[in-house]
Parts: C-alpha cells; sequence; structure tokens
C-alpha cells in the first residue's frame, strides 16, 4: 500500500505544487493550509468551503497527522498542565503546559526518547525509540491550544529527545510554526534546547533564523560535565562554546546556558566561581535549575538555600541569572517522567498477558 503523504508536515509551497500537480487550482492550497495551521481542524471533513470530491481526494491521498490526549494532569500547585500523547503507531510522547504573566508557553517533545544519555533526566532510560516528524512536534502545539481554548505565545523545544539530533525535521517545524499562514508564532518566543551538539550548533546559525539557543551545561568545568552527560566525552567545553560565540556573532541572539544543580556535585562555591570564569564576558544568561530527582538515579536535589548562595556568587562576577521557578512538581513535572511511568504500567500490563486498556491510561493521568 502507497503511504500517503503528511499534510501537516508541508510547507504552503509544497501544498501548492503538489495540489497543481493534482490538477487542483493554486488557490484551493491556501485554503487547505488556512485550515490545518489556523483552524487547527482534526479531518478533511471540517473543511466546509472544500468541495466533497477535493476532501474525497485529501483522505486518499493525504494523511492528516492530529494526535490523541492519553493523559493530562494538572498541577495544584501553579496549573501547569502535563500532557500525555499517543501517536499513530502507539508511542507516547510529553508536552506541557506552563502559564506566564507574559503569555501562554508550551514545552514540547522533538524525539520519541533520547540517546544522549544525560544521567539527570528521564528521557534517556529507555533510548531513543525515533524522531518526531514536523506534523507531530507542530501538533503538540495545536492541540494543547484547542483544548484551552487560548493563544499559545512561546514554545521551548526542551521535552523529551535532542532538538538538534532531528535537524532536518526540527527546521521544518520552526518555518511551519513561525510562517505567518499558520500560527505565526514570533521566531524570538522561541527557544530550542541542546545538550552541545557542535558540528549542528554551526548550521543552525546559518538558518538566517531568529530563535533563541540554550545550553544544558550543567556543569562548571569538562570533567564533572563527563560524568553528567556523556555528550562531553565528544565534545569538549571549550567547542560547545565557541558554537554558543559563533551562533551570537551570526545572530545577534543572546545564548541562555541551562544549569541544573545537583546536591555535592555541583552547586559548590568553587563550582560558582568556575562558572563565572567559564562564561567571562559572554552576552548571556544563566537559568538555575534545582535538579528534578528521578528514581532510578540517585542525585539530590540542591536545597533553596544553596541556590539562592550559588545565584548571589554569580551575581558578585556580574552574570545575568535566575532560578528557574519549579512549575508541576507535584505532576511529574521533569521531562520524561510521566512517560517513563506509563510505558512502565504498559509492560507491567504486558507481562501480565493483558494489553494497555483505559485502566492503564488512567492510572497515568492519577
Amino acid at each position: 500500500m502507497e503511504q500517503k503523504i503528511d499534510i501537516k508536515s508541508m510547507s504552503l509551497q509544497q501544498l501548492t505544487d503538489q495540489l497543481i500537480q493534482m490538477g487542483e487550482k493554486k488557490f484551493r492550497a491556501a485554503q487547505i493550509y488556512s485550515w490545518i495551521h489556523q483552524k487547527l481542524v482534526t479531518n478533511f471533513d471540517e473543511m466546509t468551503n472544500i468541495s466533497k470530491n477535493t476532501r474525497t481526494m485529501l483522505k486518499e491521498q493525504f494523511e492528516l497527522v492530529c494526535l490523541k490526549q492519553v493523559a493530562c494532569k494538572i498541577s495544584s500547585i501553579d496549573g501547569t498542565r502535563k500532557y500525555l500523547f499517543g501517536l499513530s503507531d502507539g508511542h507516547v510522547i510529553e508536552s506541557v503546559l506552563m502559564r506566564y504573566h507574559h503569555g501562554n508557553s508550551v514545552c514540547i517533545s522533538s524525539q520519541v526518547g533520547c540517546r544522549m544519555g544525560c544521567r539527570f533526566c528521564a528521557s534517556t532510560l529507555d533510548g531513543l525509540s525515533r524522531n518526531l516528524r514536523p506534523s507531530e512536534m507542530l501538533d503538540q502545539i495545536y492541540r494543547i491550544q484547542q483544548d484551552i481554548g487560548e493563544r499559545i505565545s512561546n514554545v521551548v523545544v526542551m521535552g523529551s529527545g535532542e532538538p538538534l539530533d532531528n535537524y532536518e525535521n526540527l527546521i521544518s517545524f520552526l518555518r511551519l510554526l513561525t510562517d505567518a499562514n499558520g500560527l505565526g508564532i514570533s521566531q524570538r518566543n522561541i527557544t530550542v534546547s541542546t545538550c552541545g551538539l557542535v558540528p549542528e550548533m554551526y548550521r543552525f546559525a546559518e538558518e538566517n533564523l531568529q530563535i533563541t539557543l540554550a545550553l544544558s551545561l550543567h556543569a562548571s568545568n569538562n570533567e564533572v560535565r563527563k560524568t553528567l552527560m556523556p555528550i562531553a566525552n565528544r565534545y569538549a567545553l571549550t567547542e560547545v562554546l565557541k558554537a554558543c560565540d559563533n551562533y551570537f556573532e551570526k545572530t545577534g541572539r543572546r545564548i541562555t546556558f541551562e544549569y541544573s544543580l545537583v546536591k555535592g556535585v555541583n552547586d559548590g562555591q568553587k563550582q560558582a566561581d568556575e562558572l563565572a570564569e567559564l562564561i567571562g564576558n559572554r552576552n548571556c544568561h544563566i537559568n538555575l535549575i534545582p535538579v528534578n530527582p528521578i528514581k532510578e538515579r540517585d542525585f539530590v536535589q540542591t536545597d533553596a538555600k544553596n541556590v539562592n548562595n550559588f545565584k548571589k556568587l554569580l551575581e558578585k562576577k556580574r552574570i545575568n541569572v535566575t532560578i528557574r521557578r519549579e512549575m508541576g512538581r507535584d505532576i511529574d513535572g521533569a521531562c520524561g517522567q510521566l512517560r517513563k511511568r506509563y510505558m512502565d504500567q504498559l509492560k507491567e500490563e504486558n507481562r501480565d498477558g493483558g494489553i494497555c486498556t483505559d485502566r492503564c491510561r488512567k492510572d497515568a493521568s492519577d
């Protein structure tokens, strides 16, 4: 059976060319594109100004990706929502909605799982299953916007997966998301995270985008970073920071450094001094993140006093630094935690000779 075309992953120009090739009028592409990326329809029959014959053709030739909500956990502390979405092949992914005074922000996944192996992250525990398509990244945002009935204004590609490890799909996603014919989210309201894939960072700097790049730093020297992040064995901090400097030079966008504080590992005065020296006079911002513990690892979160002391030490060195507000702590808020719990329950069901039922899905949302 011939595979259908993923219509939600196509640019307006690609869709126009494809429809003309199929004998449709040029203007039809803009109508269909608007239904998909502005009105956020979930099936072709909702496209009421498209003829029945054309809708039939669309159903025969194209696939319209629409994620299924498996679970949604809402924090009683801050209203953060953590979604578990089902994909067409049975995999599940996570997305998080965070409400701030400046607007609604969504943190999306870029892969099913992750192969980077960062030791404090639940996303890596079962490795990488596959990359997400542009449509599957987009639809996390579309489904959440429809669910809450409010516009999403900020997007962070910082959920499960290493975005730059899914490079081509990431770039297509970013261009679709910022297209004025779609949701038209400002490039300056989008952040892409990386653990430090140096060649891809240089490549990303050449894309002529105004996206914020966030580096998962998490250590003040290469040796400690190696214990936390296997990627540090491939690319030394000096190489990674040169790639960051290049990104700033090419785009004018200051780099954000993400620094997860792990008690007794990277949260002391020595590490703060090292970090200040490492960063130097760069035009950047440091996000301090009290690590969100996962049961499979023995890392312990730094207490609030140590976090504040670390911040003050950096500020004395005139480093621009904030403590990231913890969101969704009571709902498995860290990357990969909800998906990991769901998958573990699924495996348990299968070991018992059954299949994952609605009860399994309900357990994941309790």
